[in-house]
């Protein structure tokens, strides 16, 4: 018999999440409300950082813009961010209408590199959004100096990121003005859709609250389980609808207690491919610093110089032994828009470039079992092999 075709990736939902949506159901409240608050203080208490703010919102994408947006960023303004990226990094910057300046990555590692941010810093930089890639963290002490030294603004994109740390501190602890994580149905964790964004500063905790519920100052749950009756509000700017339902957050309390032995069983499913790879014409996945933490949301291998197959001819052979894989990422540059707004050429960004035409990212989730492992390793090999 054929065996099944193994996804790319597949989230691991438990009866303890399961039966936590169904009390979320029963209670009649299923918007934004005290599921959604117990997520949000959770997640708090497991950065174990007293001083920051959590904010609830229904995607990493709208955790950015609410970010962006508290920091002031504006018309006339630019945001450095890398090329390596999803588009949603950039496009907030777009939203606010200011300008993206994109620049290239660090090759061993495919993060962001600190020598290409500093080098495009000019008269109208006001922030860097830094991105960790694959859930490897950027050089971030490089980054926030270069960040002090410029009075820029850092709003880390921690998508891939939960639970990495950076110089023994866990990403969303580190010096940087917001750190935002996703919540999306392939991350680490997942609540289907979803983010959380970071601060210490309570200023901008609070202008992300209000706008993220159409600029009013207090919320529905706010309203209506007052001890006195009180339904008026104000609309004090023109905000957003991106507040996180309780449906999801109920999944996301459950998911977070998890985290860490995700993050192990991860780590565990990424030994086993760098040993089934081995002496192979593939550049294995970057792996962390010695005594620090990769959340592995991705591993993201590249075909060797002298690999003898093209990317796509390769990732043709998996799809046909039955192996979900994928590209992380199209560069922006390679993009329509990106590359027609900015005038931008693959020569810009010869790292980003030269991963991108060998990259491919293999499966890697918590469900998959080391046999799973050994399959896609197995056909690795006969697709180089043919």
């Amino acid at each position: 018999m054929t065996a099944p075709f193994l996804p790319f990736a597949l989230p691991e939902i438990g009866e303890e999440e399961i039966a936590e949506v169904v009390d979320t159901l029963r209670s009649g409240w299923v918007t934004t409300g005290p599921k959604a608050k117990r997520f949000e203080a959770d997640f708090a208490a497991f950065l174990g950082d007293p001083a920051l703010h959590t904010v609830a919102v229904n995607s990493a994408t709208a955790g950015l813009h609410l970010a962006l947006e508290a920091l002031g960023i504006g018309p006339g303004d630019e945001v450095i961010t890398t090329t390596h990226t999803f588009t949603a990094t950039a496009e907030v910057v777009r939203y606010l209408g200011a300008d993206v300046k994109l620049v290239d990555i660090d090759p061993a590692t495919l993060n962001i590199d600190p020598a290409a941010v500093e080098a495009a810093i000019g008269p109208r930089t006001k922030a860097i959004v830094p991105v960790h890639y694959a859930g490897l963290a950027a050089d971030m002490p490089a980054i926030l100096a270069i960040a002090r030294r410029h009075g820029l603004k850092v709003v880390e994109d921690a998508a891939h990121a939960l639970p990495t740390t950076s110089g023994g501190q866990l990403v969303g602890t580190l010096g940087s003005d917001a750190t935002v994580f996703s919540f999306y149905a392939n991350k680490t964790i997942t609540t289907g859709e979803g983010g959380m964004l970071v601060t210490r500063d309570p200023a901008l905790a609070q202008r992300a609250r209000v706008m993220r519920l159409h600029g009013m100052n207090r919320d529905a749950f706010d309203r209506f389980t007052a001890k006195v009756p009180s339904w008026t509000y104000e609309v004090v700017a023109p905000g957003f609808k991106y507040n996180l339902t309780d449906i999801a957050a109920a999944l996301g309390i459950h998911q977070l207690r998890r985290a860490h032995a995700f993050q192990q069983r991860r780590e565990q499913i990424a030994a086993l491919y760098e040993a089934g790879l081995a002496g192979l014409p593939v550049v294995p996945a970057p792996r962390a610093p010695a005594g620090q933490t990769h959340a592995w949301h991705l591993y993201a291998v590249r075909l060797a110089d002298g690999a003898g197959i093209e990317r796509d001819r390769f990732i043709e052979r998996l799809f046909d032994a039955g192996i979900g894989c994928s590209v992380h990422y199209i560069p922006l540059h390679l993009h329509p828009y990106w590359r027609d707004r900015y005038g931008l050429q693959p020569a810009l960004f010869p790292h980003s470039q030269h991963a991108y035409e060998r990259l491919v990212s293999l499966p890697l989730y918590t469900r998959m079992t080391d046999a799973d492992v050994q399959r896609v390793v197995q056909a690795v090999r006969q697709a180089l092999a043919a």
